[in-house]
């Protein structure tokens, strides 16, 4: 069997059993494409020594540290599906170290700087609508942009989304009264609820009207994207008294680790605060 066949095979049971999503199958067929055009041998055949080589010659070429863990973790899952499947005898990627990486905190925004946003939003319903959703709820832009009406759901006063995550796993997420009231604002005639011609709006094409509102509410443009605002979301709900776990339920995390990342911000936050205010700090 070919090697463009072994990754469709591989790619195959990535969406089927392990319910893979079309933009995490699409980032690892141009990790293994680059990487099968790269290596003499073949995915049976290539060596220890071969990856190792190709995953160094991506720092040469510029790729950051984030990237080339990216890309490594694709060949350990492609070829540890290989070794399972007994078409390798072995996983070549298994005892290949990972870039080093310094550890950044998520970039969010000031209460203030939302509420700047939310009202540079005003002439805009669809937009507003978005945006009110995006804070409200900490979705994926993904989740986001492809919401239905269907997603909605009603529970005597109270109004939830129905989400779709990564894995294709359900999460009930709370809809608060402002962004309740700026859909009803907004009524599109579609079964999205953020629709564009035939379809939804496009990831893409929401980073973009993100990027024009911010200049348009006085806030760098470099500072703004649907991924900023989930960690604002975040970070707002834990400086306001939430509980981790329930952040963690919220914003669809498998693992607690990965909601741990927004307690640093805190500390960091306090910290600091500490240091300007306390008395004895400025002894």
């Amino acid at each position: 069997m070919g090697d463009r066949l072994h990754l469709e095979s591989f790619l195959e049971m990535m969406s089927v059993e392990r319910g893979s999503s079309l933009n995490t199958l699409q980032s690892y067929r141009r990790d293994l494409e680059a990487f099968m055009e790269s290596v003499k041998n073949s995915v049976e055949t290539c060596t220890r020594d071969e990856l190792v080589k190709y995953t160094q010659s991506l720092g040469k070429k510029g790729f950051s540290p984030k990237s080339r863990a990216r890309k490594l973790s694709s060949l350990n899952q492609f070829f540890k599906y290989l070794y399972l499947e007994k078409i390798r005898p072995d996983n070549p990627c298994s005892n290949i170290d990972a870039p080093k990486m310094e550890k950044s905190l998520p970039k969010f925004l000031s209460e203030r700087e939302v509420d700047k946003l939310l009202t540079a939003t005003d002439k805009d319903p669809r937009l507003k609508a978005m945006l009110e959703v995006l804070y409200a709820t900490g979705l994926r832009v993904s989740e986001l942009v492809s919401l239905k009406k269907s997603s909605i759901r009603k529970e005597g006063s109270d109004h939830y989304l129905i989400v779709k995550g990564k894995g294709s796993k359900e999460r009930m997420v709370p809809l608060g009264k402002l962004a309740m009231k700026a859909l009803e604002n907004y009524k599109p005639d579609s079964q999205w609820l953020f629709p564009s011609g035939k379809s939804h709006i496009t990831r893409q094409r929401f980073g973009q009207l993100l990027k024009e509102l911010a200049v348009t509410a006085g806030i760098d443009p470099k500072k703004l994207s649907p991924h900023v605002l989930r960690h604002s979301f975040a970070s707002h709900l834990l400086s306001n008294g939430a509980d981790l776990r329930l952040v963690q339920e919220l914003l669809g995390h498998t693992q607690i680790a990965t909601t741990q990342i927004y307690t640093h911000i805190q500390s960091t936050k306090l910290h600091k605060l500490v240091e300007e205010h306390h008395p004895l700090a400025k002894v």
